[in-house]
């Protein structure tokens, strides 16, 4: 038995040849194998270089974490980047986090991924985290003697903890995939409570508030996620002031499945508040315009929070004794509820440990107001350092290509006799032999595309479609050797698939709809036509068909559709007429009947299968495991432009640029096997 594989293109041999394992002992596989370019010479090919008949790619060669002597990536100090000092002189920032000493007498800041401190009066700020990494979300410990904050210099974001100097920087968690942000202390300074971001199969996600040592460990889940697949956010943890409870943000609109632009003058976010020793959670601030960012006083009395009116993010303060909600600010920058706020929905703010007032950030200044909402004023800095920018790559890339190497030849079909394969590239088509060779410019000319080559039954012609935006499509018909190219069709159209008749007199083809990209000309009446193949007017044989063929005879033409959620493959005659139903299925996406009319084969799940054809109208239902009839699995690992040749006793197909065969006498035997015989099956 053979299994023929055929590269079409040089550059499958360059570049395959190092992912591809060894080559399988001999056996009953019905393959062999050969690769050979279709611009060069055939050459012999090396076990290790073949295509490996559908082997998985990258089951041999160097993989990520193969070399142990790579030294660990520093994000402050990437290896090979070099880092330019850029000097900045700001008095204003995005997006700022801050904090206040719990002596009253400093903020810290986190300005372009660094974090400073200044006295809170303002002033001129000292740099206390600095470098390439980003680090953001400064909160002091309760003695005021040490900042926990969110950095990314481990290699993604985690909580880190260092003195209030910047000095002996230590890593609080080690998460490389659930990433952690928004830290806070608990009041006796021996915890701190992190938002961790989980993920789903849609890449957004939700956070759960989950519970950290200050010596250490994984951590304790405290707010989890309802299910793996919910979607809305959940952050900005916060501890209450006496250590009792944690206060967060939670999107309580229904349903698991994040969506964007909500309408966030509803109640879209609510805080919440869990409670340490009892496990409740109960609802601390809610109503239009939702309530993010909560900011508990130290007193525990009041809690700040930001909520929205109509487009404008305002601050409010309520008291958690009476339940009366005052606004106290009105110029907030916009927070980010209608969107995906990994990070926190605002930036962190902070009291003053008096209870009097709220340190914050909005239109780039920090800032501060009383809890009654007088006293306003802007607590001035200036920031007068630099920052390290890598240099950007400026790789040359030629625009205008000589030559290139394609690596997706289209519609490869084989002769009748085996010998010569068409396909196209960059919108040409080319001849080369099946067996390996040179590959050879079918068609002159360097105007329109051509597209959906196919053979006549005598191996002479060639049927396709000629494209130009202008003209839109044509039947043309070129001899094999490239001679004697004629036009087919006389009016444009939107075409696709031709075939020949046995006898090479007629042409059956696609009509289809333009529209969108195409111009929208010459779409009525879209189906399935048939023309005399030395020219004429087309004949409408269906309107809901596709893909039509021919089996053994003239005067049958086979078709694919769509019935009651399967596909189907149908018969009719020239007209249209006397539909028969051959087979059915419902995860089947296509067939192809071979020459002879005895056998079919079908593609499911982007595989290739064949079986036979029952005779006469008798409909089957089929599928890649249905055990009626005999149904061989011929591709492995996918498979494009199913045809058969030889008259049928070869089916072809292709995946990328490489072209396979199998012979029908190694998918179908002539009889069940003997008593006691143990007959391999055919291998993809």
């Amino acid at each position: 038995m053979q299994r023929t594989i055929t590269s079409l293109l040089a550059v499958l041999l360059s570049t395959t040849a190092a992912a591809q394992v060894s080559a399988p002992p001999p056996g009953p596989d019905p393959v062999e194998e050969s690769e050979t370019t279709e611009d060069r010479n055939t050459r012999d090919v090396a076990a290790s270089e073949t295509a490996g008949a559908q082997s998985p790619s990258g089951a041999a060669g160097t993989t990520l974490g193969d070399n142990e002597s790579e030294p660990e990536w520093d994000v402050n100090n990437p290896p090979g980047a070099m880092i330019q000092q850029v000097p900045i002189r700001v008095d204003e920032g995005t997006w700022m986090d801050l904090d206040v000493s719990p002596d009253g007498s400093t903020i810290a800041f986190a300005l372009l991924g660094d974090i400073y401190t200044m006295p809170i009066a303002g002033g001129t700020p000292t740099r206390i985290a600095e470098g390439l990494a980003w680090e953001v979300q400064p909160r002091f410990s309760p003695d005021g003697t040490r900042i926990a904050f969110t950095s990314d210099r481990g290699g993604g974001d985690n909580i880190w903890l260092m003195n209030t100097d910047g000095s002996d920087m230590r890593a609080l968690t080690d998460e490389d995939f659930r990433l952690l942000n928004q830290p806070t202390w608990s009041p006796d300074g021996q915890f701190i409570a992190a938002k961790k971001h989980f993920t789903t199969g849609r890449s957004l996600g939700t956070g759960e508030v989950w519970l950290y040592h200050v010596s250490g460990g994984s951590g304790v889940a405290l707010v989890e996620r309802p299910n793996e697949d919910h979607q809305k956010e959940l952050g900005e943890p916060i501890y209450a002031p006496d250590g009792s409870g944690i206060y967060y943000t939670r999107n309580i609109t229904p349903g698991a499945i994040f969506e964007y632009a909500q309408d966030s003058n509803q109640d879209l976010f609510n805080i919440e508040r869990y409670d340490l020793e009892t496990d409740e959670v109960t609802t601390a601030v809610s109503g239009y315009g939702g309530a993010v960012r909560p900011t508990p006083s130290p007193d525990g009395r009041m809690i700040a929070f930001v909520r929205r009116e109509a487009a404008q993010s305002r601050l409010f303060v309520k008291d958690l004794a009476t339940g009366e909600e005052r606004k106290i600010y009105d110029d907030l920058d916009k927070d980010v509820q209608e969107t995906w706020a990994v990070t926190g929905v605002y930036p962190n703010m902070a009291w003053t440990p008096d209870n009097r007032s709220i340190v914050f950030w909005a239109g780039g200044k920090i800032r501060r107001v009383d809890a009654d909402g007088s006293n306003a004023a802007v607590i001035p800095f200036v920031v007068d350092d630099t920052r390290g920018i890598a240099s950007a790559p400026h790789p040359v890339i030629a625009v205008d290509e000589a030559q290139v190497e394609v690596t997706m030849p289209r519609f490869a079909e084989v002769s009748p006799d085996g010998r010569t394969v068409v396909f196209e590239s960059l919108g040409k088509l080319y001849t080369m032999p099946a067996s390996g060779g040179a590959m050879r410019r079918l068609t002159r000319g360097d105007d329109g595309m051509e597209l959906f080559p196919s053979w006549s039954r005598d191996g002479s012609r060639i049927v396709y479609v000629r494209w130009t935006d202008a003209g839109l499509g044509e039947l043309r018909i070129i001899g094999a050797d490239g001679r004697n190219a004629a036009a087919v069709t006389s009016q444009p159209g939107h075409f696709a698939r031709p075939r020949f008749s046995p006898d090479g007199e007629t042409i059956v083809f696609e009509k289809g709809e333009g529209g969108d990209l195409t111009a929208p000309k010459y779409s009525e009446n879209p189906g399935v036509y048939r023309i005399n193949a030395a020219g004429g007017e087309p004949v409408l044989v269906n309107r809901d068909m596709e893909r039509p063929h021919f089996g053994a005879a003239d005067d049958r033409i086979f078709m694919s559709g769509s019935r009651d959620g399967s596909k189907i493959l149908v018969s009719t005659d020239l007209g249209g007429h006397d539909e028969r139903v051959h087979a059915t299925g419902e995860l089947v996406t296509g067939f192809m009947v071979s020459p002879s009319g005895r056998f079919v084969a079908f593609t499911e799940n982007y595989d290739a299968y064949a079986m036979p054809l029952m005779p006469g109208g008798q409909a089957i239902t089929i599928s890649a495991d249905a055990k009626s009839l005999p149904i061989v699995e011929v591709s492995g690992s996918g498979a494009d432009y199913v045809h058969w040749a030889s008259g049928g006793e070869q089916l072809n197909w292709s995946v990328g640029p490489t072209l396979y065969s199998a012979p029908l006498n190694a998918l179908f035997a002539s009889a069940p096997p003997a008593d006691g015989e143990d007959r391999t099956a055919f291998e993809p």
